[in-house]
């Protein structure tokens, strides 16, 4: 069981103009809440050194490069950097009432914060913001509450299918994991994200126990026939879901749209065909979601970074799912981990199968947070493994009361 729900805050924000404007409040109890603003000058310059510790090219910069800074130079890269990106995030976004808000409402089991952040703050890694003192080790907003990244209004209140984890819990999940896209050599762009499928890797051990018992989606006789799967087009998936599992676990790749000025709902997911499959598709085809879908893969979770924010966590929710788990970036491979840090780690195998454990507890989204905590506490204690460009990008959106 997961270890929340005594109270739920919600936190917002609002791009006005120059300003952001945020609140703070608690369900039930309107007197406690805190409104802020913050200036522009202040989120541009926060958000550029969050820029910076990012897997994302910037001018003049190729992806091998840009992946090298994120896991070695960049903010990210250690204790210390990572803790003063924290701290920066924490002390431009919420104010010291905010934050003093937040501290009163700690309690065992936690407290759930929902955030419905802006356009501007989209890509913000919420539950690594870390309190402005100078403590070595300051509390995280993901230690004091569980954090949940909160549904527009525009989506939960559309027409859409509901079906409840309670009445999918015993269902195999779907397992779509790097299928193979046409033309693409397993090192190239749109290549393999998991590496060559192999008995003995983390992750085909993981997943073996469910394929012997026949709890899996689609049924195969050994684990490693779940990856690079050549008919893993839309088609397939569309009748995968209609078998009505419990959950869907999709790890490849995703093409984000271009912040702001595209269209979020042009966001797809590449599966085993030529063209990807965008937000847009999903919905038009309306294909049947489970209750609870995990994206891993490229910046899945960036709707909020539009200003009608449609994209692939909309069309899931659309589609009938109520809790999503999704990456605010892109994620190195596990060649590439290797390559740049030198290092025999498999973080994208752990992130993987922490999330497809999380999705099995009654509480998905406090059990991903659960996660992460333990996570970041390994990074602060000095395990370089457990590098935050990983466990920070994820976030959970749910609705209907999931957690």
């Amino acid at each position: 069981m997961g270890d929340c729900v005594l109270s739920t805050l919600i936190l917002r924000f609002a791009d006005v103009g120059v300003a952001t404007y945020a609140s703070l409040r608690v369900v039930g109890d309107p007197s406690r809440t805190v409104t802020w603003v913050v200036q522009a000058v202040h989120v541009r310059e926060a958000l550029d050194d969050l820029a910076r510790a990012l897997p994302e090219p910037s001018a003049g910069e190729s992806v091998a490069d840009a992946v090298d800074r994120a896991l070695v130079t960049g903010p990210f890269a250690t204790r210390e950097t990572e803790l003063a990106l924290a701290r920066r995030l924490g002390t431009v976004l919420l104010l010291e009432p905010a934050w003093r808000l937040l501290v009163d409402y700690a309690s065992t089991p936690r407290a759930v914060l929902f955030v419905s952040p802006s356009a501007r703050l989209g890509r913000v890694p919420w539950g690594l913001l870390a309190l402005p003192d100078s403590e070595a080790d300051s509390h995280r907003l993901m230690e004091l509450v569980d954090v949940l990244m909160a549904i527009p209004p525009n989506i939960v209140n559309s027409p859409r299918p509901r079906t409840a984890w309670a009445d999918r819990r015993g269902h195999p999940p779907l397992l779509v994991l790097d299928p193979r896209v046409p033309g693409q050599r397993a090192d190239s762009t749109l290549g393999s994200v998991l590496g060559r499928p192999s008995a003995d890797t983390r992750l085909a051990r993981h997943f073996a126990g469910g394929v012997s018992s026949r709890h899996v989606l689609p049924k195969v006789s050994a684990a490693t026939e779940l990856f690079r799967r050549t008919d893993a087009d839309r088609d397939w998936l569309t009748r995968m879901l209609v078998e009505e599992p419990g959950r869907l676990l999709y790890v490849g790749h995703a093409s984000a749209a271009e912040d702001r000025s595209g269209r979020a709902d042009q966001a797809a997911l590449h599966l085993a065909e030529d063209a990807p499959l965008t937000a847009a598709a999903i919905m038009t085809r309306r294909m049947p979601m489970p209750p609870r879908v995990a994206l891993v893969a490229c910046a899945s979770g960036g709707d909020y970074r539009f200003d009608e924010a449609t994209g692939l966590v909309a069309a899931m929710v659309l589609c009938g799912a109520q809790l999503v788990t999704a990456t605010l970036w892109s994620l190195p491979t596990t060649a590439g981990y290797r390559q740049f840090t030198g290092g025999t780690a498999d973080p994208m195998a752990d992130l993987v199968v922490a999330v497809d454990d999380a999705h099995d507890d009654d509480e998905g989204g406090c059990a991903v947070n659960r996660w992460q905590r333990d996570r970041m506490r390994q990074w602060r204690s000095g395990d370089v493994t457990a590098h935050p460009l990983y466990w920070a990008a994820l976030v959970t959106f749910a609705v209907d009361g999931a957690r």
